[in-house]
């Protein structure tokens, strides 16, 4: 049976502006610290979790408004041209969404987002990651102002069993 928690994570785009506690905010480094890494390379990736309203602010601008107006963000860079970076991205966020799930809290998937943020070397600059580098996912939670609809996800993608 698959676990309930991966079951009932949905992608979440409306937040209400409550902050997330600081409890909350570990737990959910602690699901980033337990990702897995491709080939035992834990130097490639890195995160930067953005609480201030004013820099958040930044990269809402600098995204086109792709973080919904999360209280918190979660940036998840690795650096340029590694091999794994954008799957070891990938399964963090996929862990950092499952605690946010656990917990009550709403998250949801960037990657365009994240995509934009790296053409704003400013702001790069001003969250402290090095310029080798790069925004791989940016993970955006807080607390659900919308429940999003759930979906029958039984034979979402094509499966082919020999």
């Amino acid at each position: 049976m698959v676990n309930t928690i991966i079951k009932n994570r949905r992608a979440v785009r409306k937040f209400t502006a409550d902050s997330v506690s600081d409890d909350e905010i570990k737990n959910l480094i602690e699901a980033f610290q337990n990702s897995p890494c491709g080939m035992h390379q834990p130097d490639v990736m890195n995160l930067v979790v953005v609480k201030d309203k004013e820099l958040r602010a930044e990269i809402e601008k600098a995204t086109g408004n792709s973080c919904y107006g999360a209280p918190v963000l979660f940036l998840i860079n690795t650096k340029k041209d590694n091999m794994f970076g954008e799957r070891d991205a990938s399964a963090a966020a996929e862990n950092i969404m499952l605690e946010a799930t656990d917990m009550g809290l709403g998250s949801v998937y960037v990657m365009g987002g994240a995509v934009k943020l790296n053409d704003f070397a400013d702001i790069q600059k001003e969250l402290g990651i090095a310029q080798d580098f790069e925004t791989t996912v940016i993970v955006p939670v807080g607390k659900i102002a919308e429940e999003p609809a759930k979906e029958d996800r039984t034979s979402r993608y094509q499966v082919t069993i020999y």
